[in-house]
């Protein structure tokens, strides 16, 4: 496997969600009384099969670290479901759910604990789930520092002594600890230098294709979501607005605003022309009161009466490509 030609998996969903909803109550004034919500994520419907990378991309407040979240269940839907193998994850039994979806945060730094050696926060939950002997955990901790290019003399270490690299590098040691089936990278290098993003990318694909481990990538950056994700979903505002296979979705984008992100994206060849660019007019409109319709259209360059008032379907439109936009035509 080389790096930017991750192998397609061909099973099917490990991690499914479907329809899922989070809603944030905001409160004012001195009795704190409800004064609406913030629409975070507002009917998200997808699914991860085993050993596949799926990239979810779109601006910052789209949602995509929330619904990251509600799948590991770190925060609780408003409504939908989040199934792993089939079985609502809101009726595991925290051990079991442990064992199989893990997390990667943001801040390589804030996410791990100061006080405690990073052979310890990486050991920590073999000891939670009373996993192995003393010296089995020992070694499990070691072979874990090895495989994600670490020194087993760093076990001894503080997280304040290593570099903001070294440090995701621990995070997902332990996010490994326990030989979980997916784990969600919540913009795991966006903290990172650009030389360090590409070693931490590379070496999340290595743990991949070696372990058969099954990602949910969200990120901001299209480059690295194109090097690394065999699928890509495109969030806008709480709404899924894309979703394709990685070549279909950079090569024949069918929705404005995943059009608007890849013209964004710059060319590694300034000789290669990537047609014109499409620049979006105003800011991200608030989550607590959306446009109606389209969520898109107070922005949309192309957009028309019907997008202002009808909400568009997510419809199929051709060999697993999903979009929602009454100018895009569906399969019939």
């Amino acid at each position: 496997m080389t790096p930017d030609t991750p192998d397609t998996p061909h099973n099917g969903p490990l991690l499914e969600v479907t329809d899922l909803t989070k809603h944030f109550a905001v409160h004012k004034g001195l009795l704190q009384r409800v004064a609406g919500h913030v629409q975070a994520v507002d009917g998200v419907t997808l699914s991860v099969a085993p050993g596949e990378t799926l990239g979810i991309v779109g601006e910052s407040g789209c949602g995509k670290s929330t619904a990251g979240r509600m799948m590991t269940r770190l925060l609780t839907p408003t409504s939908g479901q989040v199934r792993l193998r089939g079985k609502d994850i809101a009726g595991i039994e925290d051990g079991e759910l442990r064992r199989n979806v893990q997390m990667i945060f943001q801040d390589p730094y804030s996410s791990l604990n100061p006080r405690m050696t990073a052979g310890a926060i990486v050991m920590e939950p073999l000891i939670i789930h009373r996993i192995g002997t003393p010296d089995e955990r020992k070694a499990r901790t070691e072979d874990l520092f090895r495989r994600v290019g670490l020194r087993e003399a760093d076990m001894h270490k503080l997280p304040s002594e290593f570099s903001g690299g070294q440090r995701q590098r621990i995070g997902i040691a332990r996010a490994l600890a326990l030989d979980p089936s997916v784990i969600v990278c919540d913009e795991p290098v966006s903290a990172l230098d650009a030389s360090i993003q590409a070693q931490v990318v590379n070496l999340l694909m290595d743990l991949q294709q070696e372990l058969g481990i099954a990602y949910v990538f969200i990120a901001h950056d299209l480059s690295i979501v194109y090097h690394i994700s065999h699928r890509v979903a495109v969030m806008y505002l709480g709404k899924l607005v894309e979703l394709a296979d990685r070549a279909t979705l950079y090569s024949n984008p069918r929705h404005p605003y995943t059009k608007a992100l890849l013209s964004s994206v710059p060319s590694p060849d300034p000789t290669v022309s990537r047609g014109e660019r499409m620049l979006l007019a105003g800011d991200l409109p608030s989550p607590i009161n959306p446009p109606s319709g389209c969520r898109f259209h107070t922005r949309c360059p192309v957009a028309i009466s019907r997008c202002k008032s009808e909400v568009p379907a997510f419809k199929p439109c051709g060999d697993g490509h999903m979009v929602a936009c009454h100018l895009v035509e569906g399969d019939d």
